[in-house]
């Protein structure tokens, strides 16, 4: 049996690293390579794939590392020696062929993993578990459930923020969450950190056909989201909160709305805090400052 040479055994132990490690449920622990943890079955989607892509980076890394070091000491130029150059392989075509080749192999490969970890993280189902409309506005945000009615006036329930009051989006754990949104004026953007993704709200796109998307949350929690957009003075001030509940306390919240409640009173019958946990209303600061211009 031939002898393997030692670069051919790196790279079948660095595959075999991957390979291993690619099985592995290496979420929150320091392989993770700094992605932060998330609570939708789409962020774990694209933690596998940034575990893969940065695994394979350094594959080719540490391979390129051992070739660059291998020639250094090989054919390194020893003191007190006439020997001339090393052989040189320029216009060796088969070798040009096969360094060129490789690159564009990988970046296929990784092409190929990205787009198919987007489509799913942008596939959509055809009867998703709950709809929310999301309506962003300056400076501010409302969640409308089209599925429901609100016993008052007969409009689906809704819950709108204010300069006073942090709006709360509830949602189920479990099940599947579709997001339509839409912009009563300017580009905003939806970014909730914990779904390790965001999606812009653009205006006039009445069809939401690009504005939709959806997720599964995992977790129950209370998650603050934000606008990743700049759209104008008080961009800093357009937070909400993520409540996410159980599917059944998630029924009796939208049960207590249609009965005519607010969202705070709703809230609390399910044994929530009816007011937001994750972030605070930006009023007061907004006070300081107009009392601090005013001063000067």
């Amino acid at each position: 049996m031939a002898r393997r040479s030692k670069p051919a055994q790196v790279a079948g132990l660095g595959l075999l690293g991957v390979l291993t490690l690619s099985g592995c449920d290496v979420r929150g622990s320091w392989l993770s390579w700094g992605w932060p943890e998330g609570i939708t079955d789409e962020a774990h989607r694209m933690h596998d794939l940034w575990i893969g892509s940065t695994l394979a980076a350094l594959v080719v890394g540490i391979a390129v590392w051992l070739l660059i070091a291998y020639a250094a000491i090989k054919y390194r130029k020893r003191k007190g020696s006439d020997e001339e150059l090393p052989r040189q392989t320029a216009y060796n075509l088969p070798l040009e062929v096969v360094y060129t080749i490789i690159p564009f192999v990988i970046i296929a490969i990784l092409f190929f993993f990205t787009v198919s970890t987007q489509n799913r993280v942008m596939e959509r189902s055809e009867d998703p578990d709950v709809t929310v409309a999301v309506n962003a506005f300056k400076w501010n945000w409302q969640f409308v459930y089209p599925d429901t009615t609100d016993a008052n006036g007969g409009e689906p329930v809704s819950t709108v923020g204010s300069t006073e009051e942090v709006p709360i989006l509830v949602v189920p754990t479990g099940q599947t969450i579709r997001f339509e949104l839409a912009s009563a004026d300017v580009i905003h953007s939806f970014w909730v950190p914990e779904f390790l993704f965001k999606l812009d709200v653009i205006p006039g796109n009445e069809n939401g056909r690009d504005n939709v998307f959806e997720v599964t949350v995992r977790e129950e929690g209370a998650f603050v989201g934000r606008c990743a957009e700049l759209c104008g003075t008080y961009h800093a001030f357009m937070n909400f909160e993520v409540r996410s509940v159980s599917p059944a306390d998630f029924d009796a919240y939208l049960s207590a709305r249609e009965s005519g409640l607010s969202t705070f009173d709703a809230l609390e019958t399910i044994g929530q805090p009816g007011a937001s946990i994750a972030t605070e209303p930006f009023r007061g600061d907004r006070e300081q400052q107009a009392s601090a211009a005013s001063d000067d």
